[in-house]
């Protein structure tokens, strides 16, 4: 069974650049789940000292309340179980905010947090984190992908029905629009399943949502370490699933796809590739759209054809499924207030558009999102396009993101 190591980073408060604790660190366990509890201190200045932990390889931090944003910065170092030195110090993406259920969120578990970052096999960890009020509850989340030696079953049940949102009285259940004849079309790209990569299906307690169609594709990144290589990339997906659901309180990993800087693409939530699934990706417009992230720091990075390509492939087939072209324009109703856009207004996106053309961020990075002009052409090139059908249409479909209130 993989395990999650959870560790709580609220210490005492600096003193005179001495990083300390007053008093020793209480610790406890549950299910695999190990919690190393110290007392709050600074409200504008936190840190963890140096210490020897279980073996992890994917680290976060996160916090009470999903809504609060961490104002400032957290900086993290970690032991490597391989030569026992210890990393430069390196920033945590704080830059996010993909609440599992928009307004509607404050359930039991759900925490705020940054992207998670991979940093191979570790055993040590020390925190730093400062800025303006701090969040409540700041826990460092030490994730163990691997740590388990029974190999991980998988069976994705598909729900024999979805309930209707509540605000929508009497609506039944969304209509899935099924792909139309003679549409747009791309060959499915070769893609790496669940339970090839090792997703803990226990793990996911509820059944996916679906929504009425896919009309557009976000492409992220994970913010995370470039400096991987592809052998490892399951494993990070399944670091980046424990994390959402783990450490974020997420019912699954929010993204739909990943890729890897080989190109290699991952199969994401669950639910049906083929199916528009509801996911956790860009808040205000997760409804009717899908999602793929790529896997490393492309503020930092270069994207490859590889990466480019397989971006493109995932896109092009997605769209196609609803006679989408994917070079082209929608108009999409935002489902909640992000920052970026007031909940109710109407946003003209391209079909495959950046995180940040949704939401206030730096995703998916400056030389990937530089990269999506190109990548749309790869996708036209992809979706054999003949006579554009009119795009599905059904009762409620224009408003679906406000119905859904994401």
């Amino acid at each position: 069974m993989t395990r999650l190591l959870l560790h709580t980073a609220v210490a005492t408060a600096l003193a005179a650049g001495t990083l300390g604790l007053t008093q020793p660190a209480r610790t406890s366990s549950s299910d695999g789940v190990h919690t190393v509890r110290v007392p709050d201190g600074d409200p504008h200045e936190r840190s963890l000292a140096p210490r020897t932990t279980e073996p992890f390889s994917m680290i976060g931090v996160t916090w009470d309340d999903p809504d609060a944003a961490l104002d400032g910065t957290a900086h993290v170092r970690t032991r490597s179980r391989e030569t026992g030195e210890w990393s430069v110090w390196r920033a945590l993406d704080t830059d996010v905010r993909t609440p599992e259920t928009g307004p509607d969120h404050h359930r039991a578990g759900v925490r705020g947090g940054t992207q998670p970052l991979w940093t191979g096999p570790s055993d040590g960890v020390q925190v730093r984190v400062s800025g303006g009020r701090l969040p409540e509850g700041l826990r460092v989340e030490l994730v163990d992908p691997d740590g388990g030696s029974d190999a991980v079953q998988t069976t994705v049940v598909e729900p024999e029905g979805v309930e209707p949102d509540a605000g929508e009285p009497d609506a039944g259940e969304p209509d899935v629009v099924e792909p139309a004849a003679g549409a747009p079309h791309a060959e499915r790209p070769t893609v790496t399943s669940r339970s090839a990569w090792g997703a803990d299906e226990s793990l996911v307690k509820d059944p996916p949502t679906y929504t009425t169609a896919t009309k557009a594709m976000f492409v992220h990144h994970t913010a995370g370490t470039n400096d991987y290589t592809c052998a490892e990339s399951a494993s990070i997906v399944r670091g980046v699933f424990l994390y959402h659901v783990q450490s974020n309180g997420w019912n699954d990993i929010g993204y739909h796809f990943l890729v890897d800087k080989c190109g290699t693409v991952f199969e994401g939530r669950a639910g049906g590739m083929d199916k528009p699934v509801l996911g956790a990706h860009t808040y205000g417009f997760n409804t009717a759209t899908s999602s793929v992230s790529v896997l490393g720091d492309y503020n930092k990075a270069t994207a490859n054809t590889a990466v480019r390509a397989s971006v493109a492939k995932v896109a092009a087939w997605k769209l196609g499924l609803y006679g989408i072209d994917p070079t082209g324009t929608v108009v999409l109703t935002a489902g909640a207030d992000n920052g970026k856009y007031k909940a109710g207004q109407k946003a003209t996106l391209h079909r495959i558009s950046g995180h940040r053309d949704g939401y206030p961020t730096e995703c998916p990075g400056q030389h990937l999102y530089d990269d999506l002009p190109g990548v749309r052409t790869l996708a036209g090139k992809a979706a054999e396009l003949d006579e554009p059908a009119p795009e599905p249409a059904g009762p409620g479909i224009e408003d679906a993101a406000v119905v859904f209130g994401r």
